[in-house]
């Protein structure tokens, strides 16, 4: 399991574990990024849109095969999977880009369909690939996407000021976007995607290639859409990304999803919910690890050398097993812990990672 930068220094002697753990925080809560819960109630209005039975197939090749899912109004929808497996396929098949073989797709109750269609204008795409006019201005280009939306005069004025303070864009303005960065450039891209109020804006991987301050800006941008409301579908296979802003998440792997619940639920799929490494002095005995592995939330033990990768059922058995072991006389140097994440649980999964 991967390790979050909680690495802490050396300790040596006698100490404090719990005071220890007071002054860093490390297993508290207030150290995990926690984002507002959607609660849909299905009782009250029927979904933003209804994704039933997608499948495409180029030749022999099955890209997408009997895609499913809901996504309600207001709801962030995570989609995440490897590369080719069918995120982007399916994204097409969901903007009315691409005609799938078999299948149906409703937008607030409307079919949406290959070719001109009314419930088209219900959605914003922000694509893979940045599609902007480099020989225009930032405004020019929002100007120009607005009009094709059927956009003028005041309105279409208002849009592109609004589209341009979301994404932070309003002092480069009149800027070409050939001056912009790679970051900037996406972020204008979103902006144009916003220009006609869409219920339902999706996002095709849309940090890959940016600094991590472009990434940043993106994510603030997204995160006021969030609070406004807006339904995002945000597809990625960074799982870091995907984390922080979904509701829901659905997992596709070869085309087909093999999982659609929120982050709780599939979180409770995995046997062991964090991880604690403890470097020690010397190896650890066999009858030591023997113990170990019967401590209570234990949930598995692997040493390599001097260090004990312990998993553990949850964050809370961490604090408890540090103090064990300096009771054994075996008081860690270092220590650090993990909580899991999306990639463990698409390991768990598939038995690959979103990399492979």
């Amino acid at each position: 399991m991967p390790l979050e930068s909680k690495y802490f220094g050396i300790l040596s002697g006698d100490f404090d574990v719990a005071a220890f753990f007071a002054r860093t925080a490390l297993l508290q809560p207030s150290n995990v990024y926690t984002r507002a819960t959607f609660t849909p109630d299905h009782a009250m209005a029927p979904p933003l849109l209804c994704v039933t039975d997608l499948t495409k197939s180029y030749g022999d090749r099955r890209a997408v095969d009997s895609v499913s899912f809901r996504i309600e109004a207001g709801q962030t929808l995570g989609l995440i999977g490897p590369n080719g497996a069918g995120k982007s396929t399916t994204v097409s098949m969901i903007c009315g880009l691409l005609q799938p073989d078999r299948g149906e797709v409703l937008l607030d109750g409307e079919p949406l369909t290959h070719g001109n269609s009314a419930a088209k204008h219900k959605i914003g795409l922000v694509p893979q690939e940045i599609a902007i006019y480099e020989d225009l201005s930032a405004l020019e280009n929002l100007k120009l996407f607005g009009a094709l939306y059927g956009l003028k005069g005041v309105t279409l004025k208002a849009r592109c000021a609004d589209a341009l303070a979301l994404v932070n864009l309003s002092e480069r303005a009149a800027d070409k976007p050939g001056t912009f960065s790679g970051g900037m450039k996406r972020r204008l891209n979103i902006a144009a995607a916003l220009l006609h109020d869409p219920q339902l804006l999706i996002l095709d991987e849309p940090t890959v290639g940016v600094d991590p301050q472009s990434r940043n800006a993106i994510f603030d941008s997204l995160e006021t859409l969030k609070r406004q409301g807006r339904s995002l579908i945000y597809t990625s296979h960074y799982m870091e990304e995907v984390e922080r802003l979904a509701d829901h998440i659905v997992v596709i792997d070869h085309g087909m999803v093999i999982a659609d619940e929120s982050p709780a639920a599939l979180y409770r799929r995995l046997p062991a919910q964090a991880a604690l490494t403890v470097d020690l002095a010397q190896a650890a005995s066999g009858a030591l690890l023997a113990d170990l592995a019967q401590r209570p939330g234990v949930a598995k033990v692997d040493a390599d050398g001097h260090s004990l990768h312990i998993a553990l059922s949850a964050t809370e058995h961490g604090l408890p097993l540090l103090e064990w072991l300096v009771a054994q006389g075996c008081p860690p140097l270092h220590y650090a812990t993990a909580k899991a994440n999306l990639e463990d649980i698409f390991l768990t999964l598939t038995g690959r990672t979103l990399r492979d």
